[in-house]
């Protein structure tokens, strides 16, 4: 496996090539607490969280370290596996800068990627090349290109993502598109004790009723919808990856009454918590008996 890092005062960025002899370490838990962008060429399939994607040409995937990764299936093409932390960059520190946190980053699509067009792809293959000649280079000025490089490269993504996912409505509307950004990242700092749009509204310091009106204009779910799912998706991740019970989910997600809390999620997944769990777990062993790396 071919692997080049930087770690130096606690700031730590690495590139892995990602083929199938690597397809165990990149699943494994040693980079779960790191930020990733994968960028895979065609024919590579993934799982992050509950979706499975398959590219059918060159993508970018943007994975938090509350995400859950596994790679499915490699093709004889390499691909690349970046890894950092938020000690050696922090989209939420830095958001003036790159302005990806809300897109690429907790989007309320849960949509985690972006393909690359043609005419796109030799930039994108630039920073991949020059990110990976910069780690031999032991100058003094190392750390500060790997940034650089980093940087640029959220900022080509956040620009394809919302050409592409936003079918460009956001992409001429800078007023939207902040609106828009803010409203999702509030979501994701505040989904456990905020679950109404009155919440967020005062939050934003405006009526409710603005931000129904400025979804419907984007053609954007509903923001009750936005605030549910996200908190669904948390109620999820906590059945299948840790010991944590129904009742203990809601009490963790801020829903004093777990009944109320099971009846939401009945109607959003179609399926009781418990009966959410073992269903997924039952799954989940069938396909490991039958995936041969």
């Amino acid at each position: 496996m071919k692997q080049h890092i930087f770690d130096v005062s606690l700031k730590t960025i690495g590139l892995i090539h990602v083929n199938s002899d690597c397809l165990a370490v990149v699943n494994s838990d040693a980079y779960k607490a790191y930020i990733k962008v994968l960028y895979l060429p065609k024919g590579y399939t993934i799982k992050v969280d509950f979706d499975i994607y398959t590219t059918e040409k060159p993508a970018l995937f943007f994975i938090s370290p509350n995400q859950v990764l596994s790679m499915e299936g490699v093709c004889d093409e390499v691909g690349y596996f970046m890894f950092y932390n938020r000690d050696f960059y922090c989209i939420q520190i830095h958001d003036e800068e790159v302005a990806c946190d809300g897109l690429l980053f907790n989007n309320i699509h849960n949509l985690p990627m972006t393909t690359v067009p043609e005419q796109d792809a030799a930039f994108i293959n630039y920073l991949f090349a020059r990110m990976e000649d910069e780690f031999s280079d032991k100058e003094a000025s190392h750390e500060e290109m790997l940034r650089t490089y980093l940087k640029q490269l959220l900022i080509k993504a956040t620009r394809l993502w919302k050409q592409q996912q936003l079918d460009g409505v956001l992409a001429h509307q800078n007023n939207d598109a902040e609106f828009f950004r803010k409203f999702t990242q509030l979501v994701e700092a505040h989904y456990k004790e905020k679950h109404t749009v009155a919440d967020y509204a005062d939050l934003l310091l405006i009526p409710p009723k603005t931000i129904t009106r400025k979804f419907k204009q984007l053609g954007l779910p509903q923001p009750n919808e936005v605030i549910k799912n996200r908190i669904i998706l948390e109620a999820k991740r906590l059945l299948v990856h840790t010991a944590m019970t129904g009742k203990e989910i809601a009490y963790e997600l801020g829903y004093e009454d777990p009944a109320y809390f099971s009846r939401l999620f009945l109607i959003k997944t179609g399926e009781s918590p418990s009966g959410f769990k073992a269903k997924y777990l039952a799954q989940s062993n069938i396909e490991a008996g039958s995936f041969t790396p």
